[in-house]
């Protein structure tokens, strides 16, 4: 449980990963020079940009994805967040935000990587960065009713194929 672990684990996950379009392969070789360079990567505190994990969370039936109305970029979005140290692997920090941010227990977190994303914004440490956001696909038990966290203006499930006008999430691929 360390910065060592979490960096090992966002290469492993990055080096399996087979992105089928070439704007995603950029992508995946720009993350791994960032880790290259960047052992503290992982962890919020490294200000020039960090990975983050979050998670697709679908409906036990794939009906539905659950999407929170987040409060600093006012948009629908996965589940996520940052790595902590607690946290064995990025695999690990995105099934513990997902939890945490959605109050559902029992939630199936698909273990390779679905995709990747890079945001840039001023998170917690009040300075402008990046996120190095690491993609993974869930699924929520059968019944599962969310309740919204403190880190979110609303939490829903929302239809697949009627999600909401200002939604920023990967669900094409």
């Amino acid at each position: 449980m360390s910065a060592e672990s979490l960096h090992a684990s966002a290469t492993k996950l990055l080096e399996s990963w087979c992105p089928a379009t070439r704007p995603d392969q950029s992508l995946r070789e720009a993350m791994l020079a960032f880790l290259g360079s960047a052992p503290g990567g992982c962890l919020r505190g490294h200000a020039p940009g960090h990975i983050t994990a979050s998670t697709i969370v679908f409906s036990h039936d794939r009906s539905e994805v659950l999407l929170t109305l987040h409060p600093r970029v006012g948009r629908w979005l996965q589940l996520g967040g940052h790595c902590e140290e607690g946290d064995e692997t990025v695999a690990d920090a995105a099934l513990r935000e997902a939890t945490e941010e959605s109050g559902i227990e029992g939630i199936y977190l698909e273990p390779e990587l679905y995709g990747a994303q890079a945001h840039p914004i001023t998170c917690s440490l009040g300075v402008p960065t990046r996120h190095l956001d690491l993609l993974f696909l869930a699924v929520a038990p059968a019944g599962a009713v969310p309740v919204r966290s403190a880190e979110s203006t609303d939490l829903r499930w929302w239809p697949v194929g009627a999600l909401p006008d200002n939604v920023d999430v990967l669900l094409d691929r």
